[in-house]
């Protein structure tokens, strides 16, 4: 008994995956530009379904994600949503008031549990 050979089948069954893995890739791509989401590869793989790798491998896609995430860097921010200059420090100082208020906080802990886990050994 022979074996009949079915390559054609399977290489016309991965050409339709592999077109319709493309399309889908598109379609996310230009859904990601429309939406004006965050682009990266690892996006695009993971909402077309498809792997990194792949991807990867793709240079049409990889350049239309390239593109668009090229794109979206290059356009400023308007100025009135820029922090201004005194805003900016603003939130420095705060940043840092907190930071020292968390210093003070975390050296007390410290301090109770030195004290408990002293207090611990004196009782065995």
């Amino acid at each position: 008994m022979t074996r009949a050979d079915n390559t054609i089948n399977l290489l016309r069954a991965a050409a339709e995956k592999r077109d319709a893995a493309t399309r889908h890739t598109i379609a996310v791509i230009e859904e990601l530009a429309r939406t004006g989401a965050h682009v990266s590869v690892a996006v695009v793989a993971h909402s077309a379904g498809v792997s990194r790798s792949w991807l990867y491998e793709q240079p049409d896609l990889l350049a239309d994600i390239n593109r668009l995430r090229e794109r979206k860097s290059a356009v400023p921010i308007p100025a009135k949503q820029r922090a201004t200059e005194e805003s900016t420090r603003q939130r420095l100082d705060a940043a840092r008031a907190e930071i020292e208020r968390l210093r003070a906080e975390n050296a007390m802990l410290r301090e109770q549990v030195a004290r408990t886990l002293g207090e611990q050994r004196l009782h065995r």
